[in-house]
């Protein structure tokens, strides 16, 4: 059967067993489901990990962002400045080519509103601050990098857009179960069409 690998953020932990249950005997789904791949410089080594214990795999999809983007005090500048964050999904893309996998890459979803949120799954973060405009910013930046490199992008931030609230639970940040599964439902059709079984 077919392997299919989920690299990503929190919000890739709120879609990926939607994922896996769509795609159920269809391929072989595979993620952390207790490690956040927070920033891009983390998710190189998780991926790395991944690779090392599962080893070769059909379809990567994958997304970075919020966690690149956070300026988190006493910090004056993001984690990852854009050209930082471009470099990492370069070394990401390059490692899942290596591997011998198609990537897909998932944008980051929009913000309503600048605030901050904690993180949810257990890293103990207490302020990952969120602001579209660097979404926005971002999300570009990473786009024009797949646009080059021929890399199937799928829009997390349009999809969300659809939605008055952007699907968005009482922090702002992550998604609503309605939210995460329209993600799911899109990676799942993404990964189909990668695999050639659309």
């Amino acid at each position: 059967m077919k392997k299919v690998l989920l690299l990503g953020d929190s919000i890739r932990m709120g879609y990926d067993d939607y994922v896996k249950e769509l795609l159920d005997g269809k391929c072989e789904v595979i993620y952390d489901p207790d490690d956040n791949g927070r920033f891009a410089a983390y998710t190189l080594w998780q991926a790395n990990q991944m690779f090392k214990k599962h080893g070769k795999f059909d379809v990567v999809h994958w997304n970075n962002g919020y966690w690149d983007m956070n300026v988190e005090p006493p910090m004056a500048e993001a984690m990852h400045p854009v050209d930082e964050y471009v470099h990492f999904l370069k070394r990401i893309l390059g490692e899942c080519r290596r591997n011998g996998a198609k990537v897909i890459f998932a944008t980051t979803t929009p913000i309503l509103s600048p605030g901050a949120a904690a993180d949810n799954t257990g890293t103990e973060a207490d302020s990952i601050h969120y602001n579209d405009a660097w979404v926005q910013q971002y999300n570009a930046a990473a786009k024009a990098l797949m646009a080059e490199e021929n890399v199937t992008v799928n829009d997390l931030y349009a999809l969300c857009k659809e939605d008055a609230n952007y699907y968005k639970c009482a922090d702002m940040l992550h998604l609503t179960e309605e939210g995460y599964r329209k993600c799911a439902a899109q990676a799942a059709k993404y990964i189909l069409e990668a695999l050639g079984e659309a």
